[in-house]
């Protein structure tokens, strides 16, 4: 990226750690850390504002956490009335599947 050039994404870190754990339940803070690409504490904090919220679960087993994604849940902003969770991650999944570029126009 050029020096310069502000650096943004079309998802946020919420987003983004929201479909980590949808793609895998089982992952520590550290591997969902890693794959968006973020500390591990704001992970933490991300997982405890989304548990609080409803939109994912967590459950201890043995030392480790086991996260369960609410697929019905609605999402929050009023742009994005009428549509759920399993929604944004379906689509996402949908689009890695056939590839970049060759997505709906």
């Amino acid at each position: 990226m050029p020096e310069g050039e502000r650096k943004w994404l079309f998802l946020t870190n919420h987003a983004h750690v929201l479909i980590a754990v949808s793609r895998d339940p089982n992952a520590r803070v550290r591997d969902i850390a890693e794959r968006v690409g973020i500390t591990e504490r704001a992970t933490q904090l991300i997982l405890r504002d989304l548990e609080d919220a409803g939109f994912v679960e967590v459950t201890r087993v043995g030392r480790r956490n086991v996260y369960q994604v609410s697929l019905d849940k609605p999402m929050r902003h009023p742009l994005h009335e009428g549509f759920a969770v399993d929604e944004l991650i379906g689509l996402l999944s949908d689009l890695r599947a056939v590839g970049p570029g060759t997505g709906p126009r």
